[in-house]
């Protein structure tokens, strides 16, 4: 188990050294512990899902099930090249994957521009394979959209939030904006992690600079 030992974790392995994983997938979870609704699909009529990595997912997927208007949440892997990857896999950063928020919503209740909003809110975009003391790119930010539109709000949000963080004093954002891709359910005991261990570890922690929602929404 070498592959354990004297990798550089901040540094996204390539598709070839990437761990070869297995055919077969870790169990799909049943229901949301706190929300009472599908982990899996089928999700209800009318309902989108938005894609987010912004550290530990313990945390960040607590905040996305207490935003109103959200449906559902599960965590993940994504982003990476390891087929069915497990969480030891991925902490070993020879997976490729990040820790993700899936998160399905009802847009009439909640746009992507104001979960936009909460995820860059929640955590620091500018600090590259780390999040605050969790190194390596599991950790990574990141945004996976499931549409063109998605992909055009990402984009808007990123570049106001931009603006702002700059004039507060910080760096480039780094947040991977990419095409939505395989998403693979983690193990059964991460999913509502802090639901289950109301004391566990929560490293998630934003910049106190506000996002500005007017300009996010991707409008022509």
């Amino acid at each position: 188990m070498g592959w354990l030992f004297g990798k550089d974790k901040t540094t996204m392995v390539s598709p070839e050294n990437a761990l070869p994983g297995r055919p077969t997938r870790i169990t799909a979870p049943g229901r949301h512990m706190v929300l009472d609704a599908p982990l899996a699909p089928p999700y209800p009529e009318g309902s989108e899902i938005a894609d987010f990595g912004l550290g530990c997912f313990w945390g960040a997927e607590r905040i996305f099930w207490q935003t109103p208007g959200v449906i559902s949440t599960s965590v993940g892997y994504a982003g990476g090249y390891t087929q069915n990857p497990t969480y030891e896999e991925v902490c070993t950063g020879q997976t490729g994957h990040t820790e993700l928020v899936r998160v399905v919503f009802d847009p009439a209740k909640v746009s992507y521009e104001e979960l936009l909003r909460v995820f860059w809110e929640a955590h620091n975009p500018t600090q590259g394979m780390r999040q605050g003391n969790d190194v390596g790119t599991q950790y990574r930010s990141a945004i996976y959209f499931h549409s063109p539109q998605q992909e055009k709000s990402a984009l808007t949000s990123r570049d106001a939030y931009q603006k702002v963080l700059t004039e507060s004093g910080y760096s480039p954002i780094t947040t991977e904006i990419a095409p939505a891709g395989d998403y693979y359910f983690a193990e059964e005991y991460h999913q509502q992690y802090l639901h289950r261990n109301v004391n566990g570890y929560c490293g998630i922690g934003g910049t106190g600079v506000s996002c500005p929602v007017g300009l996010t929404s991707g409008e022509a």
